[in-house]
């Protein structure tokens, strides 16, 4: 008798929000966005959006789509010291020096198993408190980080050498939490350690608006298309 045997399908992912939960860290669920049309044979660059202290990463994956719906896949970590629950009920959570949390950098591992991620277009993108993170990681990891970007947050203190370092600083002229001067200053301070600093103001409090968003998609793609490299170096 013939045996018949059925082909796999290959799993076809569509453009939306998963929720996963590590199996290493199961009370740290990392939310994840899928770009429109995903194509599973393009290498993607890999965004790691942190949030600001008291949020969560529900709250960081709403910038995701405003960012882009086509250009990465996004993954959104947990914060690990959880606070009270906010205004709106929901408990936020809060940052530590996490450049040695194993947590991360299993988020990082998940992702690149799951989707086709570039293996040289990491970027690390902090809200508020979740910049320090992003900074941090960035610093660590150097030229293993495509860029950095710091959004309305403050350089954590220790060591600043960033040689080759591409970053973007986005900051609001009337940011009540961290003073625009403070952030003009850091930015000097990384320039003189080797990064190569994108600085730019815009006419906001701490709040991330569209403009921000807007500029931040424009650099990223502006990196990742470089130089011929992108192709030459695409995983297979």
């Amino acid at each position: 008798m013939p045996v018949t045997t059925k082909t796999r399908r290959p799993v076809r992912h569509t453009e939306g929000f998963t929720t996963t939960c590590l199996r290493s860290h199961p009370d740290r669920p990392v939310r994840m966005f899928l770009p429109s049309d995903y194509q599973p044979k393009y290498a993607y660059p890999l965004v790691i959006l942190f949030h600001a202290d008291g949020a969560d990463e529900d709250s960081a994956a709403r910038l995701a789509p405003l960012l882009s719906r086509r250009n990465y896949v996004v993954a959104c970590p947990r914060g690990p010291v959880a606070l009270g629950p906010g205004a709106s009920g929901r408990p936020g959570y809060v940052w530590r020096d996490s450049s040695k949390d194993a947590y991360l950098a299993d988020v990082l591992a998940h992702s690149r198993e799951k989707y086709h991620i570039h293996s040289k277009r990491l970027y690390l993108v902090g809200v508020g408190e979740g910049a320090a993170v992003a900074y941090r990681f960035g610093l660590t990891l150097g030229e293993a980080v495509g860029g950095v970007v710091a959004l309305n947050g403050e350089l954590p203190l220790g060591r600043k050498t960033s040689r080759g370092l591409q970053m973007f600083v986005g900051h609001g002229v009337s940011n009540p939490v961290v003073p625009v001067a403070v952030a003009r200053r850091s930015s000097r301070l990384l320039t003189a350690t080797g990064a190569n600093v994108r600085f730019q103001t815009y006419p906001t409090t701490d709040r991330i608006n569209q403009d921000m968003l807007r500029d931040v998609n424009r650099w990223i793609m502006g990196t990742v298309n470089a130089g011929p490299e992108w192709l030459a170096t695409a995983n297979a």
